[in-house]
């Protein structure tokens, strides 16, 4: 067990969504399923996160499932002071106090971040007041973290205000702050004007603080402003030190490699189990899966629209449909495969382009492809449960979920070997398969034709029943929870409070 100081932690962790209330990615299941592992290790978490009344309505909460708290504070942005109100919601079966913010004027909206394609023109405003409502009601509750986690760009602001402004308040003087990378694709960049928004003195605005090319960028100034730094893979926190997935903060990170983390994100078990799953249509593990997936593919397959054929290959995948997740290499590949034997099932929204496309597909292959746009959870864990290959060949990805879900399912991933899909999936070649440690197929070169061999061999696979039970006991009977991934976030806190602990002076500003 890992403490500081011999006691439980005091934790903490601040994302612009969670499961179950709010999720545009793989940030919300990390946040719930991260928090509730900590919980259940016995520190004292509490999770904030903004409240959208419209996303929690779609996703089946109402009102009355809040509690409205008595803490109110006034925060001010720019030249404007808001009132920020607090909720206060918990998770079944779990310790974790979750709070959430409550302003109409900036969360009372259709989506969380943009609407039909374009963002919010005041995501910077909006996030700047949930960063700075965070730690009011942090020192409000008198919660006394000692640790301050905070996720991506929408919070990024909070280490900055944790080491200008609150690290010598009462309740803060040892509290450290962590700060995670989902996606160094996202940085929230923003005009230099802006800076006036986060009531931070224009000196932190430099080139080593937070001035990005002229611009505020948040993701730099969680960056520069953490006791330590974490991203959700080890490979991806190698990647993202390169010019070519870095996104021009490759540079920075590097200056901070030493308190630099990779930690393979887990899953949450509670969500994703073929065991317990209640959209399945029948429960199974790695003794039982025979019978147990067979039916998941027929009732799949019904589901969907295909016909019922045991026996014919079903790939597929859950995704954003956008050239990043390799859309256009499935595609390009799915036209010479569906010549085939084969069938396929698609789920996701994204690029109207990618929605067109493989919907047009669906119809011109009624009896091989199905496509559904748009997100439904229930179809989400039916399909992991009844493909028998799912396809992620991103372009990049920083950890990936949905390979592993599939690896717990008995269904066997075939990947772009990029960021946290390396570290999961053991391709298997005749070295992995003889030491027992193959789970799935993986290629290097981004291309679409290299895609399309990767399937013939996979599918080729399928026929091979002894290789592909062993390709599937190996995926299943790894542990992918979030009991080592927690450990692992536990000894960086420890890091994050060592530092703090021996450099507490006020930050000054380089020049």
């Amino acid at each position: 067990m890992i403490r500081i100081d011999g006691e439980f932690m005091k934790i903490v962790v601040a994302s612009s969504e969670a499961i179950p209330f709010a999720k545009t990615g793989g940030l919300a299941d990390v946040a719930s399923a991260l928090s509730k592992a900590l919980a259940a290790e016995g520190h004292e978490v509490s999770l904030f996160l903004p409240y959208y009344p419209q996303s929690t309505a779609k996703r089946g909460f109402s009102p009355d499932d809040f509690q409205v708290c008595p803490e109110k504070v006034m925060i001010t942005v720019g030249s404007k002071q808001v009132e920020a109100r607090l909720l206060k919601a918990a998770f079944p079966d779990s310790k974790v106090s979750v709070y959430l913010v409550d302003q109409p004027r900036y969360f009372d909206r259709a989506e969380l971040y943009h609407e039909n394609g374009r963002d919010y023109q005041d995501n910077c405003e909006r996030f700047i007041f949930f960063s700075r409502a965070v730690m009011e009601f942090t020192a409000q509750l008198n919660l006394q973290p000692d640790i301050i986690h905070s996720n991506d760009w929408q919070t990024g602001l909070i280490p900055a205000l944790l080491k200008i402004e609150y690290q010598h308040r009462p309740g803060f003087e040892k509290t450290a702050a962590v700060y995670t990378i989902h996606n160094m694709a996202f940085q929230g960049q923003y005009w230099h004007w802006d800076m006036l928004l986060t009531g931070i003195d224009w000196k932190y605005f430099n080139r080593h603080q937070m001035e990005y090319f002229g611009q505020l960028n948040l993701l730099k100034t969680g960056i520069v402003f953490s006791n330590m730094i974490t991203t959700v893979s080890p490979t991806y926190a190698r990647e993202i030190r390169t010019e070519r997935f870095g996104y021009g903060l490759n540079g920075v990170l590097e200056s901070h490699a030493d308190r630099l983390v990779g930690i393979l994100n887990g899953v949450d078990t509670s969500e994703w189990n073929p065991e317990i799953d209640p959209h399945l249509a029948a429960h199974y593990n790695v003794e039982t899966i025979a019978d147990g997936k067979a039916k998941c593919k027929a009732a799949l397959q019904e589901r969907m629209g295909l016909p019922q054929k045991p026996d014919v290959p079903l790939l597929g995948a859950i995704s954003r449909m956008t050239d990043q997740k390799g859309f256009s290499l499935i595609l390009d590949a799915a036209e010479n495969l569906l010549a085939t034997d084969v069938q396929m099932v698609f789920l996701g929204t994204g690029d109207p382009r990618h929605e067109r496309s493989f919907s047009e597909l669906a119809r011109r292959f009624p009896d091989k492809v199905a496509t559904y746009i748009g997100f439904d959870e229930g179809l989400a864990h039916q399909i992991e449960a009844g493909l028998d290959i799912f396809l992620m060949p991103s372009q990049f990805e920083p950890c990936g979920l949905n390979q592993m879900y599939s690896l717990l399912y008995g269904t066997v991933p075939l990947v772009h070997e990029v960021g946290g899909l390396a570290d999961s999936v053991v391709d298997a070649h005749p070295e992995n398969l003889e030491k027992g440690t193959a789970n799935g197929f993986s290629f290097w070169h981004f291309d679409a034709t290299v895609l399309y061999r990767q399937m013939r061999r996979a599918i080729a696979a399928y026929y091979d029943k002894p290789l592909w039970n062993q390709l599937i006991r190996n995926g299943m009977t790894k542990d992918w929870s979030w009991k080592q991934s927690a450990q692992n976030y536990l000894s960086v806190y420890q890091r994050a409070s060592s530092y703090r602990n021996k450099n507490s002076e006020s930050v000054s500003a380089t020049h």
